[in-house]
């Protein structure tokens, strides 16, 4: 397989931990705003004052789509040529190959010798594309399910906050708890592939 297409396998891994931290962003803020609009409605039913605070539980979820990037952050800089040479060192061996007679796909051979050994550290990265595709499908999914479950706890912090107007704190630690989870992934997905 050529370099760009490994280069393009690995960088899926960072575009599916995006995609599924957020798949669970969604499903998360969904749960805990129906669960909010619920309980407002009991609230405005009872002429109670309705909690603002409900907006915290459906906001939540939303940080594992920014752990989700940071992690396709990652994993894109590790597979990506540009971490390792600039694009004119590489254009400039594009050309040289051309003019050699050889194809352009041959660049890496007419590298400058300084060069040669960050072109390897890019391939040796590459070869890790298995690596950094899994990272990303089994991270994103990680975070996805994190942001789920915490929308739903959020959605019950909602209805009961609305229905006793206690218990906030509690139900904050409880969204603290499951954000943890996210968190690890994040950071020890990006420790594995590093």
């Amino acid at each position: 397989m050529s370099p760009e297409l490994l280069s393009g396998l690995g960088k899926a891994g960072g575009a599916a931990a995006l995609a599924f931290a957020a798949v669970g962003s969604a499903l998360g803020t969904g749960a805990a705003g129906m669960a909010a609009i619920g309980g407002w409605k009991k609230c405005y039913a009872q002429n109670k004052a309705a909690p603002f605070q409900l907006l915290v539980f459906i906001g939540a979820p939303l940080t594992q789509t920014i752990y989700g990037m940071i992690l396709m952050r990652n994993i894109v800089s590790k597979c990506s040529l540009a971490a390792y040479l600039a694009a004119d060192v590489v254009e400039k061996a594009k050309q040289a190959a051309v003019a050699a007679g050889a194809a352009a796909s041959q660049w890496m051979n007419y590298l400058p010798a300084e060069m040669s050994a960050k072109a390897a550290a890019w391939l040796e990265a590459l070869a890790n594309w298995p690596a950094m595709l899994m990272a990303g499908l089994i991270g994103g999914i990680a975070m996805g399910a994190s942001a789920w479950m915490q929308g739903k706890a959020g959605a019950a912090g909602s209805d009961a906050l609305a229905e006793t107007g206690k218990g906030f704190a509690n139900y904050l630690l409880t969204l603290g708890v499951i954000e943890t989870v996210a968190l690890f992934v994040m950071v020890f997905i990006g420790q594995a592939i590093s």
